[in-house]
């Protein structure tokens, strides 16, 4: 069975097709892998308090707020998913850890941003869910299709901002002033929108992959392995719609 490749870094191409032949005595299913998001959501939740209480703690005792949860947990979290994309049969113990490490790295950086813009975070957490929720109506109701057009343009685009991020964190290190990608400009709110919009849409390539390797009868620990690249997903979003967020903030 032939099924087209999905543009999420995570997922890969051609992963449906090589593993669908695979006979195992349990396949993947879609409510599998809906219990796995919100189990790996809860594990993310979980880290995220633990930080956020320290941050927040730091700052009323009026300490420095020590950031070394979230540089370690983002580090974590980066060797990790990395890891699981070539390893994908250690999802299932992998996964859970990732969701921790990057629950501690959220955890901290949501803190943060509260402690400037009080009132930010839950915006940004309403704002998260619906639109993962907007996305899941569109895909479920075909009016977003996952088609092999859909899925060049959103990879290019995806591949894009990736190379964007890296070169203006490489250009940083040699002092190079690269504010105008990430301020409070109307050039930096045009980015963080159409950056929001593209995480947003990459959502509906991983309600595809998840639905089609269900389809497709794939070895069960694609369960967790598509739970993985929908979280990878929707913290990307998550950062990406707080940071829109306090460039509006800081314009008022």
């Amino acid at each position: 069975m032939n099924f087209d490749k999905t543009s999420n870094p995570t997922l890969g191409e051609g992963i449906i097709n090589r593993y669908a032949s695979l006979a195992t005595d349990r396949a993947m299913t879609v409510q599998g892998a809906v219990n796995k998001v919100a189990l790996l959501l809860a594990l993310v939740i979980l880290g995220a308090t633990f930080t956020w209480s320290k941050v927040m703690t730091a700052a009323e005792t009026g300490a420095v707020p020590v950031q070394g949860w979230m540089i370690g947990g983002s580090i974590a979290g980066f060797i990790l998913a990395i890891v699981i994309s070539f390893k994908k049969e250690w999802a299932p113990f992998l996964s859970p850890i990732y969701a921790v490490c990057e629950g501690l790295c959220v955890g901290s950086l949501s803190a943060y941003f509260e402690l400037m813009y009080p009132g930010l975070v839950m915006r940004a957490v309403l704002l998260t869910f619906s639109v993962m929720f907007a996305m899941l109506f569109l895909f479920k109701t075909r009016v977003i299709r996952a088609t092999q057009r859909f899925r060049a343009i959103i990879l290019t685009a995806t591949i894009g901002i990736a190379l964007a991020y890296f070169v203006t964190f490489i250009i940083g290190l040699f002092g190079v002033n690269m504010s105008f990608m990430y301020g409070g400009g109307s050039l930096g709110l045009i980015i963080s929108l159409v950056v929001v919009a593209v995480a947003a849409l990459n959502l509906i390539l991983d309600f595809d992959f998840i639905e089609k390797g269900a389809e497709a009868g794939l070895p069960a620990f694609f369960e967790w392995y598509g739970a993985f690249g929908l979280m990878v997903t929707l913290i990307w979003l998550y950062i990406e719609i707080l940071r829109l967020l306090a460039i509006v903030a800081n314009r008022k």
